[in-house]
């Protein structure tokens, strides 16, 4: 399970004068299903094509189960699975003509490719549908479907770029469901998403923002590193009140979310005597503020800001 399937040191993409990619370096290890966390135009989706083979870095360097992937791009593709942000299925083709056509080109046939097809139509729960064609499925079918092709052959690594993006949350989840089972056998996920709530299902996560690399670590350790306490605040006039609150000494952070007002501080800062103090010359009697555990979202922020980003 220790084993490095994945190692990159100093990765870097450049396109023209843009660096796309600035001297990212991490490992990933088997079995482990690892996120690659950040805004759009982050770099995330230049790193993966790296790796699977499609585009060769500017500088640094790479291995995928030991294969260069400047050296050795051909090798990796056909040990991995890929599924893109914008997956190809034919869709004027059902769902078991997709698989049989992809298993092809995967240089499967005969029974290996039954056996192949029957699992992946199991695992993507896709099986009563197998005769309908793509164009009539609703979204997140047809990404279960990308992903079942991108895993016929059955690969140690599988790679999926904002695999979930423009899908519900229920999508999301049954989506995520394959991915654990998936990891579960053994195999390695490497996924990069921008959802922060979708992020806390990695085992290990790499924050990017603007191509590089800015932390990385269980999702839990992550939200116990920042340097700050986080607090929820509940108020009637919270809209009213929210520039008032982020002007606040002690505030470092403030954001509304929902109905309510997070804020960060520093460890100690006296919020509570802070926001009584500001209640009373408003006149408001009414408030809550409690202390809650910092989400992902927090730990990016603060990330951010300490890189100067």
């Amino acid at each position: 399970m220790m084993d490095t399937v994945v190692s990159v040191e100093n990765l870097s993409k450049k396109f023209g004068d843009f660096t796309a990619v600035d001297r990212v370096s991490f490992t990933v290890r088997r079995g482990e299903i690892f996120g690659f966390l950040g805004p759009n135009g982050a770099g995330k989706s230049t790193t993966i094509k790296m790796l699977c083979g499609i585009l060769s870095p500017t500088g640094g360097r790479g291995e995928v189960m030991g294969h260069d992937i400047v050296d050795e791009q051909d090798s990796i593709k056909r040990i991995i699975g890929y599924m893109s942000q914008r997956f190809s299925l034919y869709k004027d083709l059902t769902i078991i003509e997709n698989l049989k056509f992809f298993g092809s080109v995967y240089g499967l046939e005969g029974a290996r490719l039954r056996r192949a097809i029957d699992r992946v139509l199991e695992l993507a729960g896709i099986g009563t549908r197998k005769d309908l064609s793509v164009t009539s499925l609703p979204g997140g079918i047809r990404q279960r479907l990308a992903l079942g092709c991108a895993i016929l052959h059955d690969p140690p690594i599988l790679f999926l770029d904002e695999p979930t993006s423009g899908v519900d949350p229920i999508m999301r989840r049954n989506f995520w469901d394959i991915i654990y089972r998936f990891s579960d056998e053994g195999r390695t996920v490497f996924v990069t998403t921008h959802y922060m709530d979708e992020a806390e299902h990695c085992h290990r996560i790499a924050l990017i923002i603007s191509g590089e690399l800015i932390a990385l670590d269980m999702p839990s350790r992550l939200k116990q590193s920042i340097p700050y306490s986080v607090y929820n605040i509940r108020v009637d006039n919270f809209i009213e009140l929210f520039d008032d609150i982020s002007s606040l000494r002690v505030v470092e952070e403030a954001a509304i979310f929902g109905s309510d007002i997070h804020v960060l501080c520093k460890k100690g800062a006296d919020i509570k005597g802070e926001l009584s103090q500001l209640m009373r010359r408003e006149s408001i009697s009414r408030f809550i503020v409690e202390e809650i555990s910092p989400s992902l979202e927090d730990v990016f922020v603060t990330s951010a800001r300490k890189y100067g980003l």
